[in-house]
């Protein structure tokens, strides 16, 4: 990839580092997405045993499909550390700005912030398809947010569950 083409963000969870990395990140359940994002993931499949290589392909409403101009996220999980919270997914096929590029790698990081609470710390690297620098402000803004956004569903839905993932 180009040095340098790369977005930071973060965002605060109100929920624990280990409930959000259970429903979320574990790999043990991919049932939560649909139920957290109702409306806008129908549902989620995963082709191979949920380690490293598996192939996750996310089928998007159809309202969603149009806002992101496409009604498939296809990842590969590049890597998960269980013990340190970390998560390192590869982008195969998404939305209108990904189309822009010729790879995208995205890490997670839950980090605790206090009692039942966290952060999540996105780090995403990518190469345009021009060989081009930086993506605009505003892509790199709707990129980080596709990531975090979700995540903040998955929150709303965890505080309105509590019982669920605990």
């Amino acid at each position: 990839m180009v040095a340098g083409c790369f977005i930071t963000d973060e965002c605060a969870l109100a929920v624990s580092t280990e409930r959000m990395w259970k429903a979320v990140f574990s790999g043990e359940d991919t049932a939560v997405l649909p139920k957290a994002c109702a409306g806008f993931i129908d549902a989620v499949d995963v082709e191979g045993d949920g380690g490293p290589g598996s192939v996750s392909t996310m089928t998007l409403s159809p309202a969603a499909a149009e806002l992101a101009g496409s009604g498939v996220m296809r990842s590969r999980l590049v890597a998960r550390d269980n013990a340190a919270r970390v998560i390192k997914t590869e982008l195969l096929e998404g939305s209108k700005v990904s189309a822009q590029l010729k790879s995208q790698v995205a890490e997670v990081k839950l980090e605790a912030a206090g009692e039942g609470a966290c952060v999540a710390k996105l780090r995403v690297e990518y190469e345009r398809l021009d060989g081009g620098g930086a993506l605009s402000a505003e892509d790199q803004a709707t990129l980080a947010a596709g990531y975090l956004d979700l995540l903040k569903m998955v929150e709303a839905y965890l505080v309105a569950h509590p019982a669920e993932y605990a």
